[in-house]
C-alpha cells in the first residue's frame, strides 16, 4: 500500500534486488560466461544497469555530469563499453559500484518535488526532457527487461532460477 510515488520506486527497488540476486555468489568468470546465441554477460548487464541508473537519474533527471568511470568514456568511439570491459571487472566491485549508483538514484529522486517534476538534463539522443515519473517507469522498464537477460544467464551457467 501507498501512494505513486512510494509505490514505484519499491517496484524499481524490487527489480533492482532481482539482478542482485542473478548475480549472488558467481564468480568472475561465470559472470563474464554467454549464451550460444548472445556475447551478453551478467557482468556486462550489471554495468550497463549501473550505467543507466546514473544516466536517468543523476544526468537528466537533475542534470548532473556523469560520475567515473561514465565521464571519460568516448561513447562515439565506444558505444559498447560497459558491455565489452565488464567481463574484466571484479564482481563485487560491479556489485558495489551498482549498488552505488541505486543509492545516488534513490537520492535523485527523493530531491524533486514531484513525479511531475520536469528533468533539468535532457536526453543526449534526442534533446527531450523528461518527467520523473517517466524517468522511474522507464527504469523499471529497463531493469525489468534485463533481469529477463539474466534470467537466461544465470539458468545456463549454474541452472538457478526465479525472481
Amino acid at each position: 500500500m501507498g501512494d505513486e510515488w512510494t509505490l514505484l520506486t519499491q517496484v524499481l527497488d524490487y527489480q533492482r534486488a532481482t539482478v542482485l540476486g542473478k548475480v549472488e555468489g558467481l564468480d568472475q568468470r561465470q559472470l563474464a560466461m554467454t549464451t550460444a546465441a548472445s556475447d551478453l554477460t551478467l557482468a556486462g548487464l550489471l554495468k550497463h544497469l549501473t550505467l543507466n541508473e546514473d544516466y536517468w537519474f543523476r544526468v537528466v533527471l537533475l542534470g548532473a555530469s556523469p560520475a567515473p568511470p561514465f565521464d571519460a568514456i568516448d561513447w562515439d568511439a565506444d558505444p559498447n563499453w560497459e558491455f565489452r570491459t565488464a567481463t574484466a571487472d571484479d564482481p563485487a566491485a560491479l556489485v558495489a559500484a551498482y549498488g552505488h549508483a541505486c543509492a545516488r538514484s534513490r537520492e535523485a529522486v527523493a530531491a524533486v518535488p514531484s513525479l511531475d517534476a520536469v528533468s533539468r538534463g535532457a536526453s543526449m539522443f534526442s534533446g527531450e526532457r523528461f518527467s520523473a515519473r517517466w524517468i522511474v517507469l522507464h527504469m523499471i522498464q529497463e531493469t525489468a527487461r534485463h533481469n529477463g537477460h539474466a534470467d537466461l544467464l544465470r539458468e545456463s551457467i549454474d541452472g538457478v532460477t526465479g525472481e
